[in-house]
C-alpha cells in the first residue's frame, strides 16, 4: 500500500504545504489570493499523481490519500467563495478527472472537529517546530461552509464517498472503515489497484 497527504506528499508537495499552511506565510509574502491557493493546491495534486499515485496504480497497488479534490471544493471551492464548478474544472484540467475509487469522508460536529485540530497544530508545533495553523485561524462562518460543502459533496456522490458522522468511539469508526473497505474495495474488479481517500473533517 502507497500511502500520502495533500498538500505534501512528494518534495515540490512539501514545499507547497510549507507556503500553504504557515500561519507565517502571508506575513512573508503577502496575502494569498484564494485561485492562487487553489492554482497551488492543484499543483500540488498534479505532481502527486504525476509521481505516486499512478505509477502505485500501475505497479497494481492501492493507494490511500489523506485528502483530495473533495477538500478543494470545500474549502477553496465554498470556504473562499470560488464555487465548486471552479474548481470542479481546475480538476478536469490539472487532474485529468481522475477520482479516488472510494472516499471516507470522517465528519464530526463542527466544534469538536475544529477544537481536535487546533489541539494537533500545537502538539506539531511543539514537536517539529513548524506552525500549519494558517487555516485555522479563519472563523466560524469560513468553516461552516466548508462544513456545508462536505455534506454537500457527500449527498451529490453517495457511491464514492461513505459519510462517518455518528458519534462512536475510534474502535467502533476503526471498525466501520474496516467494513466499507472489505465492502466497497474488497469487492472492486481491480482491488488490487485502488485510490482510497481519507478526509479528516472540518479541519486542515
Amino acid at each position: 500500500m502507497v500511502t500520502l497527504r495533500q498538500p505534501g506528499g512528494t518534495r515540490l508537495g512539501d514545499r507547497i504545504r510549507g507556503v500553504l499552511l504557515d500561519s507565517k506565510s502571508e506575513a512573508e509574502l503577502g496575502e494569498i489570493a484564494p485561485a492562487a491557493e487553489m492554482a497551488l493546491m492543484f499543483a500540488d495534486r498534479a505532481q502527486s499523481l504525476h509521481q505516486v499515485i499512478l505509477p502505485a496504480l500501475e505497479r497494481g497497488e492501492i493507494v490511500l490519500c489523506d485528502r483530495y479534490t473533495d477538500s478543494s471544493e470545500a474549502y477553496q471551492g465554498a470556504g473562499r467563495g470560488l464555487g465548486a464548478e471552479r474548481v470542479l474544472a481546475m480538476h478536469r484540467a490539472a487532474c485529468d478527472n481522475v477520482q479516488p475509487d472510494l472516499t471516507l469522508l470522517l465528519l464530526p460536529p463542527l466544534d469538536a472537529s475544529l477544537a481536535r485540530a487546533r489541539r494537533r497544530n500545537d502538539r506539531h508545533v511543539r514537536q517539529h517546530g513548524t506552525d500549519e495553523n494558517r487555516f485555522e485561524r479563519e472563523g466560524d462562518d469560513f468553516y461552516r461552509r466548508v462544513y456545508e460543502q462536505y455534506r454537500t459533496i457527500a449527498a451529490r456522490d453517495p457511491h464514492r464517498v461513505v459519510l462517518l458522522d455518528q458519534p462512536e468511539t475510534i474502535a467502533q469508526v476503526a471498525a466501520r472503515i474496516a467494513a466499507v473497505v472489505h465492502e466497497r474495495l474488497g469487492n472492486h474488479e481491480r482491488a488490487h489497484e485502488s485510490f482510497a481517500e481519507v478526509s479528516t473533517e472540518s479541519a486542515p
